[in-house]
């Protein structure tokens, strides 16, 4: 099925399954460890270990690797290195890779800190660990650069993220009457999830079957099949439960290749996770920033010239961090210069981490423009209204939103949040020893679509069961799909069961970028659409005409119960959605509202946040419960961003040294207020049959500006060096 025209009426409209907010089907697996995650599957055969050696300088070469000792260590089965490692190809799956060498083991060049330098396969996992401390190796130091800041002059624009200039914009920023001229800074930052990489790698002939975290099945059969140089169809991907991901599950790392590579070599299982030390050097992470925002308008605060360039760094060959992508598509401004500069940095790969660009690009866009706001003496809230725009600011009129709820999200999240109290300059509410601000921002996400298919069976009996290779990272998406599948066939949501995350499935879009819910649902409607004409078909129905309601499928007055139609072998269908230009046609986002009240201290600085409130435009809510959940993590992701989260560089040695969760910061429930989500009622045709859109990362795209802009309203200190910390503000106030 290929959508290429605005939806429709269809069976979801109904929505007696669909949009009601019904608990997780897989709550209860979960909660009693009765869902197994990658490391924890059970097989015939009891497995071995492997353990991962990170290297130990940034950059250089291995002169000389002696694995004597760990070869001769209690239960060691393997050592492996570039020296031994089987011959590997190169892979087109998002997966970094250095150049001349096997895709994540080095030798002799090391490109990064931790990238794997060996690999050792024992009985137990503190064997292979043990072994591991014994491996000796001898390096050639390479100086590195580890300093964005010190690389600005050498950024090339990449080719990930090409320069928009629409008008005159240095003359137009010339000639405003009021102007903005501001640099933000953002650091480097860790998805760090709570599951952490992990793969069993076992072969029965010359089939591979991998249990691995991962948020795309297909990307990493694919990548695996190259990698080790097998046809894809030997390769089997299960990746049923996966505990976090936020963007560095969308690669495959050493864990999988390795233990892959390992088990072929022994004939037995290997079990590999990473050390959290490797998640944070051996894996991905977001890239530091430095975003200069500059912004002019006339003295009523129409924009006349929008401008926001960034700096960033990866490894060779690495994506840019796109922290300029909203500046495109948030504002009015017919003069617009949007440029991103990357340069090549020895640290860790940079990758997507929820929310690439927007998470931190929204921090300097929403910053810049309350610091407009106030220039021009007018709220903020205001301003962003004026600046409202339906059309694509880029393409004009020729490229209307398809839908865009940013002026009522704004509103409504006004009075919702009692804006009309906020403290009208700084420092101007005091309780106790503690200074009261409240802070605004816009939200904003593309929304993707990708392809998506699953296969649809109604068992004898009539249940219906759904396989697609969709993951579900902690999302919902066993829920979701089962209701969708549920409103397009007429039953309950207890008669779906939901099987996810087998290559044997049907592909499907798989969880990021927040095309999962949208796109898997899309697949599974597709195929349930070919159910439902098969069924009607058998029924003696005209498809049009047929309405499956209550377990059965009725034309007019006359009805079959889908049992009967089901008979002693079943029935099933596949289906696929693609997706044809609409996108072209329309400029497609979710859209909404921040509003957030801290209070600091005003002795100490430390900063509390009170409450925080989003208010959300992201087409059909398929399942409130689910949604309020993905908004809810993504303003506590948010809110980490702003005050604390931060990867820090040892310069010399080219490393993260809080390389674990005792010591990068991220949110704790002491942290977290009392959140409130509201959702606008929209449906967007021009998304999907479904009038949904991507929901998962709209909640943190924008709401560390908020707070950002409410510490400054409490403190009259604007921090634009993030996170912001209690030294920070206490400088401010020194100054």
């Amino acid at each position: 099925m290929k959508f290429d025209q605005p939806a429709t009426p269809n069976p979801i409209d109904q929505e007696r399954v669909v949009t009601r907010p019904h608990t997780r089907l897989e709550g209860p697996l979960k909660v009693t460890g009765q869902a197994p995650y990658a490391y924890e599957y059970q097989l015939p055969e009891a497995p071995t270990y492997g353990f991962v050696l990170g290297a130990g300088i940034a950059r250089g070469k291995i002169r000389s690797i002696d694995t004597a000792a760990a070869e001769a260590a209690p239960g060691v089965l393997l050592v492996l290195t570039h020296e031994n490692m089987p011959a590997q190809g190169a892979s087109d799956t998002p997966v970094p890779q250095q150049e001349d060498a096997s895709p994540q083991l080095a030798g002799p060049e090391v490109r990064h800190y931790h990238q794997a330098v060996a690999f050792v396969v024992a009985e137990t996992f503190e064997q292979a660990r043990a072994a591991a401390s014994l491996i000796e190796v001898e390096y050639e130091v390479t100086p590195g650069q580890f300093t964005l800041a010190d690389t600005v002059d050498s950024g090339e624009e990449p080719d990930d993220a090409a320069d928009s200039v629409v008008g005159h914009f240095d003359r137009a920023f010339d000639e405003a009457a009021v102007t903005v001229d501001l640099t933000y800074t953002t650091p480097d930052q860790s998805q760090a999830p709570m599951e952490p990489h992990a793969t069993i790698a076992h072969w029965e002939g010359e089939g591979l079957t991998v249990h691995t975290a991962h948020q795309v099945v297909h990307w990493v059969r694919r990548g695996l099949a190259m990698t080790l140089k097998v046809p894809q169809k030997n390769v089997r991907v299960i990746s049923a439960y996966v505990g976090g991901g936020f963007g560095t599950k969308l690669l495959f790392f050493s864990d999988a290749v390795l233990s892959a590579a390992a088990a072929r070599v022994l004939g037995r299982p290997v079990k590999t996770a990473l050390q959290r030390p490797l998640i944070f050097n051996n894996t991905s992470h977001r890239a530091a920033t430095i975003q200069r925002v500059r912004l002019g308008a006339d003295r009523a605060g129409n924009l006349s010239a929008v401008g926001h360039d960034t700096w960033t760094g990866n490894l060779p060959g690495g994506d840019s961090e796109p922290a300029c992508e909203q500046t495109k598509y948030l504002y009015a401004g017919p003069n617009r210069q949007i440029r991103t500069r990357q340069s090549e940095l020895d640290l860790p790969p940079g990758a997507s981490m929820r929310a690439p660009g927007e998470a931190v690009g929204m921090l300097a866009l929403e910053g810049a423009m309350d610091e407009l706001a106030e220039k021009l003496g007018l709220d903020p809230v205001e301003l962003r209204l004026m600046n409202d725009v339906p059309f694509d600011p880029e393409k004009g009129p020729k490229r209307p939103f398809s839908s865009r709820k940013l002026a009522q999200a704004l509103r409504t999240g006004a009075r919702a949040f009692g804006w009309d109290g906020r403290p009208r300059t700084p420092r101007e509410r005091q309780e106790g020893e503690w200074l009261i601000g409240y802070g605004v921002a816009s939200a904003f996400r593309t929304n993707l679509v990708k392809p998506s298919g699953a296969t649809v069976r109604l068992e004898p009996g009539g249940t219906l069961t759904v396989e697609t290779q969709m993951t579900d990272i902690g999302t919902g998406s066993y829920t979701i799909l089962g209701q969708v599948a549920a409103e397009m066939l007429g039953l309950t949501l207890e008669q779906v069961q939901v099987r996810l995350g087998d290559s044997e499935y049907p592909a499907s879009s798989g969880s990021g970028g927040s095309w999962g819910a949208n796109s898997a649902s899309a697949g599974v409607y597709a195929a349930c659409d070919a159910l439902r004409r098969d069924l009607a078909a058998k029924a003696g129905y005209t498809h049009a005409n047929a309405v499956f309601r209550n377990g059965k499928v009725w034309q007019g007055a006359e009805c079959t119960e889908l049992s009967a139609l089901a008979g002693r072998e079943g029935v099933s269908a596949n289906g696929s959605m693609t997706y044809g230009d609409l996108d072209e046609q329309f400029a497609q986002a979710g859209f909404g509202a921040h509003f957030v009240e801290v209070r600091v201290n005003a002795h100490t600085a430390e900063i509390r946040v009170n409450r925080a409130l989003s208010v959300v435009g992201a087409g059909r809510i398929l399942n409130p419960i689910t949604a309020r959940s993905q908004c809810l993590g993504g303003m506590t992701m948010g809110i980490g961003s702003a005050l604390m989260e931060e990867l820090h560089v040892d310069h010399d040695l080219g490393l993260f040294v809080n390389h674990d969760l005792g010591e990068y910061h991220v949110p704790v429930h002491a942290d977290i207020p009392d959140m409130d989500v509201i959702f606008l009622d929209e449906l967007d045709d021009a998304s999907s049959p479904l009038r949904a859109k991507g929901l998962g990362e709209l909640g943190i795209s924008g709401v560390g500006a908020a707070v950002a802009n409410a510490v400054y309203n409490a403190t009259g200190v604007r921090v634009r060096d993030f996170p912001i910390t209690l030294d920070k503000i206490l400088a401010g106030w020194d100054d």
